[in-house]
């Protein structure tokens, strides 16, 4: 009722509106444009773009540049991740902006004299990143898209970084986390002296809420990067201060690697559930392939007769998902480098041959279903990803996810730039034939090889009904985020929810392996649960999934509705100042 009352009172208003006085949820409505973040800062600059003529693909690299300078936990130059855009005419485009292994990596560079993986070589320093993708993904769709000068959307950021900003209370606790650590372990940037006197409160101590952050070098080079073009960060001086630092301390990404990357444009995953339209991304992204399938399935079994969150219901969605995640491991990789059967796995043909082994009373056991991959273990995705949406006046949308990987992905900031590096490597499959019950994958499709684009469960997705655009969202959270992006579009397309409702509703996943499913916290009646667990399911009610930085359409009025998930205490929805 709550979310109800806060949509009637923005529909009484015809332009940009806040939800109303003392209202939680952050719900903002808007005729003249929205960004929606991770960031009050970063939606800000990016709805400040949209107020100067810009339209939704400049305001997107505002947004993403200012992430960097907000947002470090995830915001990045040098991390890489999926834009998806949306023409006023219903045209959609997606560019592909991920990391690419460095050309001195191996299959096996990951594995210790034991034969297992050394995860701390993934997880931190300075063999765990990819090259990164961002600056020339958000330089690749700016250039097909953007309408004001390069200049005008990045510098914005730039100033923000090099004149500093205040430090909220959840910034100060993630940043002395990160540098200082608690009293068991020290933070993860000790090791690395560029990050701690790139990130660590000058003159020592601990940040408070209210102290003034100035990322002096990181502005330097966004200043660079806004006056010289991308070629600042691949082959110019950036590039001359990445491979130095490398070099230094035993990492492997040269001059030539950054110089030979590139961003591609790609053509959208497309898929059709019930009347609406779904786009997301191709591989190497998973998301879109496999959100597709799962909504084949789903669509073949009638899902939407069934009541939402009933046993019957979640039954069905985790068979759905169970399916469309070994289809995941088997198939998914790097398109330029190994076949995907793209067309056949996002077949509505596929998806009746998948649902053949549904019994709609008992759970499926993932082993059986997966037994031809299975061998006897990789720790689990990190989940410290960002999305933000954006839409401008005259329609077009802006759905784009990228990361660092982990929570400031490799801790290694480089030199003399503030350049955060990603730990990226880490989503290749590390050890060759690895695939097991605890939700390791070895299968060849995603294993290392110089110029691969590891594989990602990133889902930047736009979904129109009639050729009229209703939902722009994506989520962080590693594997989980197909999944969520699954939860919120049946929420909406399958049993009528408002945008609103579908961002505040508890989500649900299963990845094959494991073999469990879970749902959020207080999602779910004690009975569905013991009935779910009757039928053969392991059930876990924990924690929370995701967050879903969301756009909706009302296809009522037709009115727009910036949408901050508020798992994320720190995202807002930002509109244009009023003229």
């Amino acid at each position: 009722m709550r979310i109800l009352a806060v949509l009637v009172a923005l529909l009484i208003v015809p332009s940009a509106i806040s939800s109303q006085a003392g209202d939680p949820s952050g719900v903002v409505s808007s005729a003249s444009g929205l960004v929606v973040s991770s960031s009050d800062l970063a939606s800000d600059l990016g709805a400040g773009v949209l107020a100067k003529g810009g339209n939704a693909v400049d305001a997107a690299v505002a947004t993403a540049f200012a992430l960097a300078v907000t947002y470090p936990f995830a915001g990045n130059l040098g991390g890489g991740g999926f834009m998806i855009v949306r023409t006023p005419k219903g045209h959609a485009a997606t560019f592909d902006y991920r990391e690419m292994a460095p050309g001195k990596s191996t299959q096996t560079m990951y594995l210790g004299p034991d034969g297992k993986v050394d995860s701390s070589l993934t997880r931190s320093g300075y063999l765990a990143p990819g090259v990164p993708g961002t600056v020339r993904g958000l330089a690749l769709a700016h250039k097909r898209f953007g309408h004001l000068a390069w200049k005008d959307v990045v510098m914005p950021a730039a100033d923000l970084a090099a004149n500093g900003f205040p430090v909220s209370a959840s910034l100060a606790r993630s940043l002395n986390g990160e540098v200082i650590g608690t009293s068991n372990a020290p933070g993860p940037m000790q090791p690395f002296p560029a990050s701690v006197a790139a990130y660590g409160k000058p003159g020592g101590g601990a940040w408070v809420e209210g102290d003034r952050i100035v990322l002096a070098d990181l502005g330097r080079s966004m200043r660079a990067i806004a006056t010289e073009g991308p070629d600042a960060f691949y082959t110019g001086w950036i590039a001359d201060r990445i491979a130095e630092d490398m070099a230094a301390h035993g990492g492997i990404i040269t001059k030539p690697d950054l110089a030979a990357y590139v961003a591609r444009e790609r053509a959208p995953i497309k898929g059709k559930f019930l009347d609406y339209d779904i786009v997301s991304m191709p591989p190497p992204s998973s998301g879109g392939v496999t959100l597709v399938s799962m909504l084949n399935q789903l669509e073949a079994l009638k899902i939407q007769q069934q009541p939402r969150m009933s046993a019957p219901a979640v039954h069905l969605v985790m068979e759905a998902m169970r399916r469309g995640y070994l289809d995941r491991a088997r198939f998914l990789g790097d398109a330029d480098f190994v076949k995907v059967p793209v067309g056949m796995l996002t077949s509505k043909r596929h998806a009746r041959e998948l649902i053949k082994t549904i019994d709609s009373k008992e759970a499926s056991r993932s082993a059986d279903l997966g037994r031809d991959i299975l061998t006897q273990s990789m720790a689990p995705e990190p989940d410290d990803t960002t999305h933000f949406s954006v839409l401008d006046r005259a329609g077009m949308a802006v759905s784009n996810t990228y990361t660092l990987e982990g929570g400031y992905g490799s801790h290694v900031v480089i030199k003399g730039t503030g350049i955060l590096l990603n730990n990226e490597m880490g989503d290749f499959n590390k050890k060759p034939g690895l695939t097991d019950a605890t939700g390791s994958i070895g299968t060849p499709a995603n294993l290392i090889a110089p110029g691969k684009r590891m594989l990602s469960s990133m889902t930047p997705t736009i979904v129109a009904k009639n050729g009229k655009l209703v939902l722009v969202t994506g989520s962080p959270g590693s594997r989980t985020i197909i999944n969520t992006v699954l939860s919120i579009v049946l929420d909406i397309a399958a049993w009528g929810m408002t945008g609103p409702e579908a961002v505040e509703a508890a989500r649900m996943d299963h990845e094959w392996m494991p073999d469990r499913m879970t749902i959020e916290m207080n999602g779910i009646a004690p009975d569905v649960v013991s009935a779910l667990k009757a039928t053969g399911h392991d059930v876990r009610v924990q924690g929370r999934q995701g967050s879903a930085q969301t756009i909706w359409i009302d296809p009522r009025t037709g009115q727009a509705f910036g949408i901050p998930d508020k798992r994320d205490a720190t995202a807002k929805a930002s509109v244009p100042a009023a003229k």
